[in-house]
């Protein structure tokens, strides 16, 4: 087995996310000691039943002490409380990164906490599922998929290259982005996809004439998918949207116009315009196939 790239990795927080990397690092052979911190008794217990960690610890301090990385794996509405606990106890030289799905505000919660000599590499694998808790990670989530790293400017090189070969090891291609672009780019492909998906199910929920059973027993494939993604963690996507607003109704208000340009077609019966977009949207789908994403 290859040499660990870190001696000790503490992972704040060990739900979907952060039981799947600590399941990679294990079976990569990434850390030499993992360490793990849950708000729970209850989430702590499964860790440690599970074999995800080799210590578990109460507090987010005493975690982080004596860790050449720490990696923040909660809802990012609890970054900045995280960050002010774990500042006093980093070692000098040691990597603080994350996995959450918005890039501006982990720089803005977290940056500010970080000592001199302790390093910042905001990160961002782009995988997961829409299940959630320590037993729902798998090893293998991160094969083949994308991480985005965003290191603020004047970023050590090789702190960066550290944490981008550690998830090369994981399985992923590594790309490095500024947050702002990162936000507005995940706001579309990610964000946007799931804040309609929660809106037409909730949708589903008030129609009238039309009982949920007949919705769950009729389910076509579309309103399946749509229902897939609106089970992930209310909490995450909370925080998610509330801290990627900007870029989030941006890219609402250019679905809304294209939405009522779609609805003034079907009014009008004008069918090749709706075979046109239809055909344009067809070709995005086989892209996404031919890169292996779907």
């Amino acid at each position: 087995m290859a040499q660990p790239i870190f001696r000790r990795v503490g992972l704040l927080g060990v739900g979907h996310i952060g039981s799947s990397l600590a399941r990679a690092l294990r079976q990569h052979g990434l850390a030499a000691h993992i360490a793990g911190h849950a708000r729970t008794q209850a989430t702590r217990d499964k860790a440690v039943a599970l074999g995800l960690v080799d210590s578990m610890h109460e507090g987010p301090a005493e975690l982080a002490r004596g860790c050449d990385l720490v990696v923040i794996c909660t809802p990012v509405g609890s970054y900045a409380e995280i960050a002010a606990a774990i500042a006093p106890a980093l070692s000098a030289g040691a990597i603080v990164s994350d996995v959450g799905s918005v890039k501006q505000a982990v720089v803005r919660d977290v940056g500010p906490h970080i000592p001199d000599g302790v390093h910042f590499v905001p990160g961002h694998p782009v995988a997961g599922t829409e299940h959630s808790g320590p037993d729902s990670g798998f090893a293998e989530l991160f094969v083949g998929r994308w991480c985005i790293l965003t290191p603020p400017p004047g970023t050590d090189a090789e702190a960066v290259d550290r944490l981008a070969a550690l998830w090369t090891r994981c399985g992923s291609q590594v790309e490095i982005m500024e947050p702002a672009h990162h936000d507005a780019v995940l706001a579309i492909t990610s964000h946007l996809p799931h804040l309609i998906a929660y809106t037409i199910v909730g949708t589903v929920t008030d129609l009238e004439g039309v009982t949920q059973k007949e919705v769950i027993k009729f389910s076509a494939s579309g309103f399946r998918d749509f229902t897939r993604i609106a089970a992930s963690d209310p909490v995450m996507w909370r925080d998610i949207f509330l801290n990627n607003r900007e870029a989030v109704l941006e890219m609402l208000g250019r679905f809304t116009e294209d939405l009522t340009a779609l609805q003034r077609a079907i009014r009008w019966g004008e069918g090749d315009k709706l075979e046109e977009l239809f055909t344009r949207t067809r070709a995005i789908r086989r892209g996404i196939i031919d890169a292996k994403q779907a």
